[in-house]
């Protein structure tokens, strides 16, 4: 798998998105303007491609070539189908423990968990295509190389995963504050996956809704919840402490 690379140029940036390249991220120049510029809007709307309006001079920063106002990184890894995905875990005889993940925006903490996800049996893990972290040199970082053995899905609403999870036979657990039952009290022994919301807003409220069970941390101290990846590691680590138990 090769590194992230860039493309830059509005241009080039639309052939790129018209030829099927597997599009991570792309910073827009602020207050830009033009037909070809809007062309470009245009198809990372269609593709819901993650687009940051950004000055000028972080274009400048990140490549030194003639951007035109518009920079491409390139993912270094192929996303994943989820149906195809789901599928082969179930039919390999494995007891599918997947990973959702709500809009977390941080690329190191996004690495973080990775890293925690393949070092705890985590068959797959599921990002929404807008709002969550891109795949860079700092996530690959991070997760010291992890993100190259867990696959990773794209798709369009975390909601349509939770969904299709549950028509797959597969238990959708929320980690959340809002729930008077902790971690310890819910099995992760069945075919599972696990939601992780932003630690700025958390689980989105209309996902709560339709999740199958909900738990959270029991916290002691005064601060009020965990860093996002540190609380996720707690989780991952409990389903592995239940699924070893003879």
């Amino acid at each position: 798998m090769e590194n992230q690379t860039q493309i830059f140029g509005i241009r080039a940036i639309i052939e790129a998105i018209k030829s099927g390249e597997t599009i991570d991220k792309v910073f827009l120049q602020k207050g830009l303007h033009g037909e070809l510029f809007n062309e470009l809007e245009s198809l990372l709307n269609k593709n819901a491609i993650n687009k940051s309006y950004v000055p000028v001079e972080k274009l400048n920063r990140l490549t030194k070539g003639n951007h035109q106002g518009a920079v491409a990184q390139i993912a270094p890894i192929a996303f994943y189908n989820i149906e195809d995905l789901v599928l082969n875990v179930v039919e390999s005889g494995k007891t599918p423990l997947f990973l959702l993940l709500d809009q977390i925006n941080d690329v190191r903490n996004f690495g973080a968990i990775i890293r925690t996800a393949e070092c705890t049996g985590v068959n797959g893990i599921i990002i929404q295509k807008k709002g969550a972290a891109p795949v860079n040199g700092d996530t690959i970082k991070t997760s010291a190389g992890a993100i190259f053995k867990v696959p990773i899905c794209k798709v369009d609403h975390i909601k349509d995963a939770v969904f299709y999870m549950q028509a797959s036979g597969i238990t959708v657990i929320a980690a959340t504050e809002k729930t008077n039952k902790t971690l310890y009290q819910v099995t992760f022994k069945n075919p599972c996956a696990l939601i992780m919301g932003s630690e700025e807003r958390g689980i989105n409220p209309s996902i709560l809704k339709v999740v199958d069970e909900k738990a959270k941390l029991p916290l002691l101290g005064e601060i009020e919840s965990l860093n996002v990846s540190v609380a996720c590691g707690a989780f991952l680590y409990e389903a592995l402490r239940q699924r070893l138990e003879v």
